[in-house]
Order: structure tokens, then sequence, then C-alpha cells
């Protein structure tokens, strides 16, 4: 079959990570008889979404991955533009520095060079930092499309100057609502898989890492359970601190309050399952999995470093990191245990994926 266009996209993974299932959230509703997605990953081993990407006709290209071989991957990147004669290409990245692989998308022949901010921060590594800051120039001449979910994403990967221009379009990370609104079956379900039915189930959806901050989600979760021992901890994701996290948590001696999952491809269900929503990350862009927790109706506790943008439906808390973790605890607490119907928030705010669909394809 012969496609109007086929999209490359290059990002480290297609594994289920917020960019990674952005962009299948877009790929499963765009119409692929007019516009294919293709992928450009790093990663040498099978990922999570692999299989998807190729029953929808998908292609998945593996390349050096930079921190081996910088000129390598390079040259991976401009020989399968310029040997599949790419005319459109997005990068998806929370660094400056990934301006090359759009500089190496040039040289292989690509017209539409896009990039996409995925965060607001990197990492809180102050060299990092400072290299981000000087290629952002040189990311802001090689990319002739823009793309960021919030203004807190726009301004770090771009800058205030650009958004003033004009320059930089703004598309929600949104969602098929009707598969994430709250679910009585699918709560019952996954509470008696996980023997919680008497339980207060909070919960917390992300890549264990340094960013997602989970050693303060232990901490605040400890003074929780001494106060109250119906709560349980769900923490649902992979990542390279998750063993760290469970020897941490057999050290505050709380491992038999938490129920460690890994990733989870019906992840949708689980959010019914939970009564309250945990999210003290050090820096986001636009996290996803706020947005799915709020069309479950859950209300949501959040750091003051997210983007107020997330407040999609006017059932988050914002609290300081600096904060005590007794203050933590008692709005914890304190917090209601409901779900709500939040269908009309997100269909006046467009966060129905279907129009933000449309929206992204037209930029290119």
């Amino acid at each position: 079959m012969t496609y109007m266009k086929r999209i490359l996209c290059i990002l480290g993974s297609m594994d289920a990570g917020g960019a990674e299932t952005f962009l299948m959230k877009i790929y499963r509703n765009i119409d692929r008889n007019e516009v294919q997605l293709d992928f450009c990953v790093a990663k040498k081993e099978k990922n999570f979404y692999e299989d998807e990407i190729i029953e929808m006709g998908g292609f998945l290209h593996r390349i050096t991955p930079k921190s081996k071989n910088i000129i390598k991957n390079f040259i991976d990147i401009k020989n399968i533009v310029r040997d599949n004669k790419y005319q459109y290409v997005l990068r998806v990245s929370q660094h400056s520095l990934s301006a090359l692989e759009l500089l190496a998308a040039k040289f292989g022949g690509a017209k539409k060079l896009a990039f996409r901010s995925s965060n607001s921060n990197n990492c809180g590594n102050k060299i990092n930092l400072l290299v981000h800051y000087l290629f952002r120039p040189f990311l802001n001449l090689i990319s002739n499309v823009k793309i960021a979910p919030s203004m807190e994403a726009a301004k770090y990967m771009f800058g205030n100057s650009e958004i003033k221009k004009g320059k930089v379009n703004f598309i929600h990370n949104a969602l098929e609502y009707d598969k994430y609104k709250f679910n009585s079956s699918y709560r019952e379900t996954i509470r008696k898989r996980l023997n919680v039915n008497d339980r207060i189930v909070i919960g917390h959806v992300g890549r264990f890492n340094y960013q997602k901050n989970h050693k303060f989600i232990l901490e605040v979760f400890e003074k929780i359970v001494k106060e109250n021992d119906k709560y349980i901890l769900l923490l649902i994701g992979e990542g390279e601190l998750k063993q760290k996290i469970i020897e941490y948590a057999r050290t505050l001696k709380i491992d038999d309050k938490i129920i460690f999952m890994g990733i989870q491809k019906d992840v949708n269900q689980y959010y019914s399952a939970m009564d309250l929503y945990l999210f003290p990350s050090l820096f986001e862009g636009m996290p996803n999995t706020v947005i799915e927790a709020q069309a479950a109706g859950l209300n949501c506790i959040l750091s003051d470093t997210i983007t107020k943008e997330a407040n999609i439906t006017g059932n988050i808390k914002y609290m300081d990191l600096n904060a005590s973790i007794k203050d933590w605890k008692n709005t914890i607490l304190s917090e209601p245990i409901e779900h709500k119907d939040t269908e009309v928030c997100f269909k006046e705010k467009r966060y129905d994926i279907k129009d933000i669909s449309d929206d992204f394809i037209k930029l290119f």
C-alpha cells in the first residue's frame, strides 16, 4: 500500500514512557491510509510497543546509541532518512543536543524537521543544563516545526523568544477519554486481583528514576501507614532505580504495604482501582499519567514543580516539595476518596485524542 506521508519519529526507545505513549495514542487515531508513523530507536532489545507498531504498518529502525558513538549515530540516521526517502522527521527529547539527530536527517534529505519538547528540566545535572542552553540556539535554527505539551516545556526547550514569535505549536497530551474514565467493573476486577478490596489505594504510575522521586513517595507513605494501616501504595512501572526503591521500602519496614507492579498494558484499568493519585516529581513537561488519573476522576496530589496546566479538572492539589513530610501526610489523609465525572472538562479543554491527532498531523 502506498501512503501519502511517512513520518519518521526518533526516540531513545519505544517503551512505555510518557513521550512514547503519547506518540502511540496519536498513531492509533490517525488515518493510516494517508499517514504512517515509522520509528527510529537506539534500543537493541525488543521495545514495548514494537509488535503494535509493526501490526499497524509501521517500521522500527535501529541505530547506534549516541552515547556509544555519536558519529555512527549521525551516519545511521542520515542513511535511514536518505535510503527511505523520508521528508518528514520528528525528534522527541528533553535535551537540545538531540538537534544533532535533526541535522543528520537534514543531511539525509528531510525537509520538515520537527522537535517536540518532552520535559521542563534535565535531571538536575548542571553540566547537562549548561550544554542544553548552549545548544538551544542551534535547535531553534535546525527545527522548522516546534512542538510542546505545555508552556513550561516550551520555555525550557525553545525559550521565551520563540514563544513570543509564535513559532511554538502547543499540542496537548490528550487521551482516549472513554478508555480511561472510571469503570466500576475494572475497579472490582483489579482490586480483587490485588487483594485490596478493603484498603485505600494510593497510586503512582511512572518510571523508577531520579525525576519521579520515588524515595520521597516512600517517606511520605511511611508516615501515612503509621497513622492509618488501611492504606496501600501501588507503584506501576520499571526503571533503573526500582531495585533500590524496593530495598528502601524494606529498610523502612513498609514493603508489606506496597505493591510493585511492572509496566501494565491495561494500565487504564488500574486508575479505576486507585483511590488517590500521588505524583511528587522533581520536574515534568506535561505528565501523561496525571492526565490519565484525572480522566478516571481521581483526586491528585502533585509537587508544585509541575505545570499548573496539568490541572484540567480542578481535582489537583499542588504541594511544595520543601514542605514537611508531615504536611504531605496530612494533606493525603484529608483528601476525599471519590471518582468524579470529568468528561465535560476533557472535551471543553481539548484533551480528546482525536482532535489532537488531527492537529498534530496538520503540522507536517
